[in-house]
């Protein structure tokens, strides 16, 4: 999708990126189905670090808006937060209610459910909203969370399956598409519910062809947390990091129509709870590394 003057994108983007600035604040990547009913670690720890200023819980990736409302307030609420609020749309112009700026005011955490991504950027991109929720988190040191569809859209760009509604769906030629994401964070492309429905084709397809950027596949209840230029692992799953920039050769540039995918020495890193990724020197580190100092920590600045 080609830019626009204003420098948002016609799926209405983010505007000019800011390559470089430093990131005051925190973002939590959940991989979806994360646990609600038993040990909550996830969503605990996502609340404990919301601290006392409103939570804006964020639903328009949801066709189910009012059951993901009911579900995630009852459950921060429980957890003893106090001041939780809801913002729901079904077009852009709803979202540009001055009420629903009005919600921002004490703001210190964003949390976006699961649903479609891509309703998520081309209902929030480019309003005044977003601009209140990208300041939160690069100026004002709030956390921005969120799961499913609520993760994939955070990147500059965002993976999406190739399916086409009808009487049924099919793929179109390829495993997957990409879109112009949120822009929270650079340089990072982010999967969910990985392990649990086979999406390592699609991170490695965009990793040959994006081959610059970490792809971050995360299974379900498992979440990285992003501070600065490292982010941690919680949760019972796995996170898979896949590394292209040592690609050697890759196929992507021609017809896969009718052939498999190839791809040369792309590196892949599984991490479990507990452990922690470098993303300025793409290094992972296991926590007792750290814990028996064989290993530097990586700063978080």
């Amino acid at each position: 999708m080609a830019p626009r003057s204003d420098g948002s994108s016609s799926n209405g983007g983010w505007g000019p990126a800011d390559r470089g600035a430093p990131q005051r604040g925190t973002l939590m990547m959940i991989g979806g189905n994360e646990d609600k009913a038993g040990s909550q670690a996830i969503l605990r720890e996502f609340a404990r670090r919301a601290g006392n200023g409103r939570l804006l819980v964020i639903t328009l990736a949801s066709e189910e808006p009012e059951w993901q409302w009911r579900t995630y307030s009852a459950l921060f609420a429980g957890f003893g937060l106090r001041d939780v609020a809801h913002i729901r749309a079904g077009t852009r112009e709803e979202l540009q209610d001055p009420k629903c700026l009005q919600l921002m005011d004490g703001c210190s955490a964003v949390f976006f459910t699961g649903g479609d991504q891509l309703r998520i950027t081309t209902k929030l991109g480019g309003t005044q909203l977003y601009t209140r929720i990208r300041a939160l988190y690069k100026e004002q040191g709030g956390i921005i969370g969120g799961t499913s569809a609520g993760a994939a859209a955070m990147g500059q760009m965002m993976l999406m399956s190739p399916e086409v509604e009808g009487s049924e769906k099919h793929k179109i030629g390829r495993a997957f598409i990409m879109a112009r994401g949120l822009g929270f964070i650079r340089d990072m492309v982010i999967d969910q519910h990985f392990a649990q429905r086979a999406r390592i084709e699609r991170l490695l397809g965009a990793m040959a062809e994006n081959p610059g950027v970490l792809g971050v596949g995360i299974d379900e209840d498992t979440a990285i947390i992003v501070n600065g230029k490292r982010f941690d692992v919680i949760g019972s799953g796995a996170v898979y990091v896949a590394d292209g920039s040592q690609i050697s050769y890759t196929n992507a540039t021609e017809s896969l129509a009718d052939r498999t995918m190839c791809l040369f020495n792309v590196r892949l890193h599984v991490l479990g709870n507990g452990t922690t990724f470098d993303m300025a020197e793409r290094q992972p580190y296991a926590g007792e590394m750290l814990r028996e100092g064989t290993v530097h920590a990586p700063t978080a600045g």
